[in-house]
């Protein structure tokens, strides 16, 4: 079969030959937005190597042409396997298609743009070199720790090689992403270069065929010597931030590492780190579902045609303040109102630290200043896409704003409030058009929280949730649609989980008792100290429809907001803080009935959300409250932790 004949048949791969004699290799994935690897495209990229390694080109440029390089594996196949043996076959069928790009007696460069994750980055690590895009978007990644697994496809041996032990068991451990220029700084990149000259720079560092980069002297020596110290340490860090029976990733990796250099093919039979014990553990099941509720939420904002390039904030508090940040951080004109500059002040201060720690380069922290206007008079709402009012929590207040927004606001706005408590059909009850409100609900800290409540009242217009959702996804967060209902769902849920926290201070239980149970369960952070964080004086705000319905205030709470100290804030609230950290003494042992009483309302709520239709399904529910409170992403969210456990 001649060339033409094999990249006919070739659904997703294409290659030809320049006048240089160099080899072009396009991964197009055939229906797919994005190039993932299937076993078909595996198939295919190998068939494609042989192909091109017959003709005996110069060198080989692999790019993609997507808007992105390469996502990883396609976890559909994840879902595939019926046995731990399909899965040690597809892992396999990398493990050996990378090893025939990387034994390539030519030299290899992987022209990446986008992000190159997983199976993507392994690809990349093939080759011989790598010229990235110099662009925010340029993303590397292994993601793989973060669905309970190890990169399988030489990942794991080959990145320490080429950048060190440490900055790889960071990417690795962490599935944290570097950019192009951090990725050229570690030596992941070759050249971090701009578009205008990407095509050609590939070109040329494949036709020099410089000498691979090595790590430096350090490395290499413990790479050869120190595996075991390097290991331990790591160990120590991973041990500060998850339990080895609930998320065993990233203790097989440390394991397969020193033990076995990275080979799954070797580690297959030891059950700290084998392949088989990590596909078989309900921790990777339900993290591989939190996978696709996450993709299934994102794919909630899809069908709407909306870009917001203007957005309008109205308050410039922590929360209002935050979620301006946000929206010039994702590159969208932004203007601030508050009632004075005094106001706005803190707001900008926030935002340009934020700026800082996010974008680091000054380039790009003074253009996100640039887009982030204070505006006092608030001429910015009759020019906005999306009018977001993120003030005090008082009806009357809202309505009165509302008024002037109606009245200056583009026919086609989304208007949107913040609020956490009001419905929204007692907010837009003196709108000329109250199908035109809608709720967006961030959660604090905005920067760090995923999830935003998008909340359609009974008139809600279809179309303006579908809107509102299409802008949160525009900023990068995670759209959960929920019917107006007092709580909507996070913070219902949160409610009776909080109160029946503070009715066991009152009946003597220790709070770090309380706390340390449900962080053994496997919540981020324990009620109480959550509770701190908060702020005593919301959450006893918060528990007053609890106390209409009957039920008294925990005294503790009383007490405590009476004396102001209202948390971690003020320095002072269940417990005292230190540096921004709370002061803990021992818990005392707990029972598992003591757990169970902890974790039941939570878990009734959750039940009752289901039942009231405030949102969708039970998938949606578990979604929304793993990526809005925390819900131990190792038991598959609380519905689904309800229906599997014994």
């Amino acid at each position: 079969m001649d060339r033409a004949q094999s990249a006919a048949l070739a659904k997703h791969w294409r290659w030809e030959l320049d006048r240089q004699h160099l080899a072009w290799l396009t991964f197009d994935k055939q229906g797919e937005s994005a190039n993932t690897f299937s076993r078909e495209a595996l198939q295919e990229l190998g068939a494609a190597l042989d192909a091109i390694a017959a003709v005996k080109p110069k060198g080989l440029v692999i790019r993609s042409a997507k808007d992105n390089f390469i996502a990883g594996a396609d976890i559909n196949e994840f879902t595939r396997f019926a046995t731990a043996e399909e899965a040690t076959a597809f892992t396999h069928q990398g493990w050996e298609t990378m090893q025939k790009l990387r034994d390539l007696p030519f030299p290899s460069t992987a022209m990446v743009h986008g992000f190159c994750m997983g199976g993507g980055l392994e690809l990349a690590l093939a080759c011989r070199y790598r010229v990235a895009l110099d662009d925010p978007k340029t993303r590397f990644a292994f993601p793989e720790v973060m669905l309970g697994i190890w990169p399988l496809w030489h990942g794991l041996q080959w990145l320490p090689k080429l950048v060190g032990p440490a900055a790889a068991l960071d990417m690795i451990l962490t599935g944290r992403a570097v950019d192009a220029r951090r990725a050229k700084k570690i030596g992941l990149a070759t050249e971090a270069v701009p578009l205008r000259i990407l095509e050609n720079a590939a070109r040329m560092v494949t036709l020099e065929a410089r000498a691979p980069r090595k790590p430096g002297l350090l490395d290499r020596l413990l790479l050869r010597f120190g595996r075991g110290f390097i290991a331990a340490r790591a160990r120590k860090q991973v041990a500060k931030r998850v339990r080895r029976e609930h998320y065993p990733a990233p203790y097989a990796i440390l394991d397969a590492w020193v033990k076995y250099d990275g080979d799954p093919f070797l580690a297959r039979h030891d059950p700290a780190c084998s392949m088989q014990a990590l596909f078989e553990h309900p921790t990777t099941r339900n993290l591989i579902r939190i996978f696709f509720l996450q993709e299934r939420m994102k794919g909630l904002a899809r069908g709407a045609e909306f870009n917001a390039r203007h957005v309008h904030v109205i308050g410039a508090g922590v929360m209002g303040g935050d979620i301006a940040a946000v929206c010039a951080m994702r590159g969208i004109r932004v203007t601030l109102q508050d009632t004075s500059p005094e106001r706005l002040a803190p707001a900008l201060q926030r935002a340009a630290e934020l700026f800082s720690k996010r974008l680091k380069e000054p380039r790009r922290v003074r253009d996100a200043m640039d887009r982030l206007i204070p505006d006092v008079p608030g001429a910015g709402a009759a020019s906005a896409d999306v009018v977001i009012e993120a003030i005090y929590e008082n009806l009357e207040a809202k309505r009165a704003l509302f008024a002037t927004v109606e009245a200056v606001a583009r026919p086609g706005a989304v208007l949107a409030t913040n609020t956490s408590s009001l419905k929204l059909a007692d907010v837009a009850a003196q709108f000329k058009d109250p199908s035109r409100l809608v709720g967006i609900h961030f959660f604090n800290p905005v920067p760090q929280l995923q999830l935003v409540e998008v909340v359609s009242g009974a008139n809600t217009d279809s179309t303006m949730a579908q809107k509102a959702a299409a802008f949160v996804r525009q900023i990068d967060k995670l759209p959960l649609p929920v019917k107006d209902s007092p709580g909507f769902l996070v913070n219902r849920v949160l409610g009776p989980y909080l109160q029946n926290a503070f009715r066991l201070l009152d009946e003597g239980a220790k709070p770090e008792t309380i706390d340390a149970a449900m962080e053994e369960f496997g919540m981020p952070m324990g009620p109480i100290e959550l509770a701190d964080t908060v702020g005593l004086d919301i959450c006893l705000a918060a528990g007053k429809e609890l106390a209409s319905k009957g039920a008294e205030a925990p005294q503790v709470l009383l007490n405590k907001v009476a004396l102001g100290q209202l948390g971690k804030k003020t320095g002072q609230g269940i417990y005292r803080y230190e540096n921004g950290k709370p002061v803990k003494g021992q818990p005392d042992a707990w029972t598992p009935e003591f757990l169970e009483a902890l974790i039941e309302p939570y878990l009734a709520e959750a039940q009752a959300v289901l039942a009231e239709g405030i949102v969708a399904d039970a998938e949606l529910i578990d979604a929304g409250l793993i990526f809005g409170t925390g819900f131990a992403p190792f038991r598959g969210g609380p519905l689904h932790y309800l229906g599997t456990r014994k």
